[in-house]
């Protein structure tokens, strides 16, 4: 597929700088292949892994996961518990790798009540990896849309009691700076592999201008030619922002 030239025809081609994904269909792809779904999540997993890599190798500024929700603390605890040992492995294969790989790794979600283990982990990472300024993978974890924008109103109104700002001063272009995502572009492409319709209470505030591809693709099986394939779709869209096209 002749998709990363910057220029076709003629025209200047664009990548987005930012991508963020649903990773859906673990536990299908497992269930299809008469497998525990926990081994649905470990090729999840890998998936990741070599998407990640891909889209630094591509030229991406950014690319964002999600990982666990605040509603899948409902599964079943054997699943839940298995995709916390995932973390935990994946975690420690992957610190000097991403490092050496020159990619960062942030986590965006409540962190606080996993487990003293794993949160010692993610510090670690956090630390590895801050000073590295090029391509950046985060994962969202124990996340939610909703809840993210129900804790930056919180951080805002607690600034105001103190005395700090006043609520007029409140402005799209300041909000963002009370999410978890703040200082990172919007996504300009969200994936959702599996089919499902829907946005999972994800990036609620970050995707209102994001192109939505939908692939039943299962995130498994999801590779390097998936995501070529997302990302001409991509190049196909007419970003207009509310306004007229521009083509």
């Amino acid at each position: 597929m002749a998709l990363f030239t910057h220029k076709q025809a003629g025209q200047a081609v664009s990548l987005p700088r930012h991508v963020a994904v649903i990773m859906d269909g673990n536990g299908r792809w497992a269930q299809r292949r008469a497998l525990p779904r926990t081994a649905g999540h470990k090729a999840g997993a890998e998936t990741f892994r070599t998407i990640a890599t891909y889209c630094k190798d591509l030229g991406l500024d950014y690319l964002t996961v999600y990982a666990f929700s605040t509603e899948n603390w409902k599964r079943p605890q054997a699943e839940v518990d298995a995709i916390m040992g995932l973390l935990d492995q994946y975690l420690h294969e992957s610190i000097e790798k991403m490092a050496r790989d020159q990619i960062r790794l942030k986590f965006f979600g409540d962190t606080t009540v996993l487990s003293p283990k794993l949160q010692k982990l993610i510090a670690e990472t956090d630390e590895i990896t801050k000073h590295i300024t090029g391509f950046q993978a985060n994962i969202c974890l124990n996340y939610g849309g909703r809840d993210e924008i129900v804790r930056a109103a919180r951080q805002f109104a607690r600034e105001c009691v103190e005395g700090k700002c006043s609520p007029d001063e409140l402005t799209e272009t300041k909000f963002p700076n009370y999410l978890w995502s703040a200082g990172i572009p919007d996504p300009e492409l969200l994936i959702r592999p599996g089919g499902e319709m829907r946005v999972s209470n994800y990036l609620l505030w970050q995707i209102a201008y994001s192109e939505i591809y939908v692939t039943d693709t299962l995130w498994p099986d999801f590779g390097k030619e998936e995501l070529d394939k997302a990302l001409a779709w991509y190049q196909t869209r007419d970003r207009r922002f509310g306004g007229l096209s521009a083509k």
